[in-house]
């Protein structure tokens, strides 16, 4: 690992850290190549070039219009060339393998099964052809020396009026002993969100409540707070960007006041799942620097960062995580808080969240942090938490950081630590303590 930079996160050093992303979606991350040839092998004539560098432009030219509605039109092409079983298995096989040679270890990939039958599927053949691509993706990546788990969540479009038979699809693929094979793990309504709000499809949201399988929504991206409200009285436990919550921040004189939203959701820890560069191509701010991010975060709210569209919004997980460190100032021990955010709020198992935990995502951090030159004894709770101590104590310390500023560091981390079960204060940490509930994002507040 190269010698860290300690004014900022290095990118290359970003992209080897362990990352978790909730909200990615598979139309929305082909490679242009496989578009062109799937286009081939269709027949879809459709697309505006043939050429992979000249179409991977034009989708991210397409995308940069300001609008969601516009924005969306660009899956249109995607969405055209996987309509076969062997299209969708390997847009979603390559799809795992491209995560994880980006760092990714879980990652939650979303689909409209509706969108996916033009071609004679059924809606069972559309699952059981995603679940089968993300288990080669995830065989495929081990071969390359990735570790990565895979799941899906299955969309309903909320313009449309099959939420409650997508609804139904989800509860007979749910659990490790149906076709889904514990691949199928959660519910998301997707599509134009103004106008279409959660409320449309009460019955769905009913039965999956029912059947105790948790739903995101997207909501509080081209809609604003009332969106996020019937999101939550539906019953999502996470939002899909959430975003436009600061519209229920008010600045008053003794400082900023939450709204009845607002405060729920940070209060009740409702993880909200930040796409930063799509957020700016949707019309959510100008920018990443315009960003909402920094205002969410330091008032506590549960932040992830995520890559909504990848090939769309030319973006990666490494990618959105150094435009936010470069755009606020973020710490790698921020980036493992935003890290295990995102883990601790998965639709998986809490079995494979605590090894992501020890065997994955600490490790990589405190890998990070022996590389900056602290003796750190190998294989120890203390150990880790030593070569995390580093990430921002006694390196930041050196570079004229006040002591007040590296004590509150060193809190924060503190705190992180004891999530996991590890403690700064000897060598024998219980690394297998419980990782706890509360996430970590009051951490640094």
């Amino acid at each position: 690992m190269t010698e860290p930079s300690y004014s900022s996160v290095d990118p290359e050093i970003v992209r080897t850290l362990p990352k978790v992303v909730l909200h990615d979606h598979l139309d929305g991350g082909l490679r242009p190549r496989t578009i062109v040839e799937l286009a081939a092998e269709t027949g879809y004539d459709g697309l505006p070039t043939t050429d992979p560098g000249e179409l991977e432009k034009w989708f991210f030219d397409a995308a940069n219009s300001g609008d969601l509605p516009t924005y969306l039109t660009t899956f249109d092409h995607t969405t055209a060339v996987m309509q076969t079983r062997d299209a969708l298995v390997r847009v979603t096989r390559e799809a795992v393998e491209d995560l994880a040679a980006d760092g990714v270890c879980y990652a939650e990939l979303r689909y409209a099964p509706e969108q996916h039958l033009a071609g004679g599927l059924t809606l069972q053949e559309v699952v059981e052809a995603t679940v089968q691509g993300a288990k080669e993706g995830e065989r495929a990546a081990a071969e390359a020396g990735h570790r990565i788990h895979a799941r899906l969540l299955l969309c309903a479009m909320r313009h449309a009026d099959r939420a409650l038979e997508i609804a139904q699809l989800l509860v007979d693929n749910y659990g490790e002993h149906s076709p889904g094979e514990g691949y199928v793990v959660g519910f998301d309504i997707a599509g134009a969100e103004d106008g279409f709000p959660p409320s449309n499809h009460v019955a769905a949201f009913d039965l999956l409540r029912s059947s105790l399988i948790p739903v995101t929504v997207h909501a509080g991206e081209a809609a604003g707070v009332e969106s996020v409200a019937d999101g939550l009285r539906q019953g999502a436990v996470r939002i899909g960007h959430g975003v436009r919550i600061y519209e229920d921040i008010e600045a008053e004189m003794s400082g900023l006041e939450l709204g009845k939203v607002a405060r729920f959701v940070r209060d009740r820890r409702i993880p909200l799942e930040i796409c930063p560069t799509s957020n700016t191509q949707t019309g959510v701010c100008d920018s990443v620097e315009d960003h909402p991010f920094n205002l969410l975060y330091e008032l506590g709210f549960t932040c992830t960062v995520n890559t909504d569209n990848r090939l769309v919004s030319g973006c990666t997980m490494s990618g959105e995580m150094v435009k936010l460190a470069e755009a606020f100032d973020l710490e790698y021990w921020q980036l493992l808080e935003l890290t295990t955010n995102a883990l601790e709020n998965a639709f998986c198992d809490q079995p494979l969240r605590e090894s992501l935990e020890r065997e994955v995502i600490y490790p990589g951090y405190a890998e990070l942090g022996d590389a900056m030159d602290l003796a750190v004894d190998e294989g120890s709770a203390a150990a880790a938490a030593s070569g995390i101590d580093a990430l921002h104590g006694e390196h930041v310390h050196s570079h004229g950081v006040g002591a007040e500023e590296v004590e509150l560091s060193m809190e924060n981390l503190r705190a992180e630590l004891e999530q996991l079960g590890l403690s700064f204060d000897d060598g024998d940490g219980d690394a297998d303590g419980d990782a706890g509930s509360d996430g970590g994002a009051d951490a640094g507040r």
